[in-house]
């Protein structure tokens, strides 16, 4: 396992120079024994890039994460059962899925919004820039749309003249993404 760790293998990246032996012993330990082993200086990582809860980002030598998909995944919870209703791959890299490995499923920064009829519109995949509508039913796909820059805000809802209509913020600039300033807006059909 330690050789593994050091070298890497398939789409797994070495960790040799960024862990260091004492965090690499410790790892193979836990993987060994099941016993997690005190939170050192050798166990976290300081030059890794970090996101805001400060758990490292491990990405495999192309780039993406070292783990096997989906990376990012969207689900509904029947609270009244306390069961996952469904859960879908949310998300996408576009360079992956112009090679066929679609469904992957990315970094999520966002939340849904759900209208009286049941249609769930979520932006929040940082790499795809798309706007999708789901039924919050079943998860399936009903529309979706490309945006100038990552939806990673949580859209909101509204209603003019009888009209409803939902507005997403375009900021992007998550993890290297294209940075925007942008809203845009839909009208939801009749």
């Amino acid at each position: 396992m330690a050789k593994v760790i050091r070298e890497g293998t398939g789409r797994m990246p070495a960790f040799a120079e960024m862990l260091g032996a004492a965090a690499i012993n410790d790892m193979v330990n836990y993987l060994v024994t099941g016993n997690a082993v005190a939170d050192t200086a050798a166990t976290k990582p300081t030059f890794l890039k970090f996101r805001n809860n400060g758990d490292p980002i491990f990405l495999d030598h192309e780039g993406f994460p070292g783990i096997s998909p989906p990376w990012g995944t969207l689900n509904a919870i029947d609270l009244n059962k306390g069961e996952i209703r469904w859960s879908i791959p949310f998300g996408e890299y576009p360079e992956l899925a112009a090679k066929g490995m679609k469904n992957t499923g990315t970094d999520n920064y966002g939340g849904p919004v759900v209208t009286a009829n049941g249609l769930l519109f979520i932006g929040a995949s940082t790499y795809d820039r798309k706007f999708r509508a789901y039924d919050k039913r079943t998860g399936a796909l009903l529309w979706e749309t490309d945006l100038p820059a990552s939806g990673n805000a949580t859209p909101s809802l509204y209603v003019v003249d009888g009209k409803q209509y939902v507005v997403i913020a375009c900021g992007g600039g998550k993890n290297g993404a294209p940075s925007g300033g942008t809203f845009v807006a839909f009208a939801l059909p009749d």
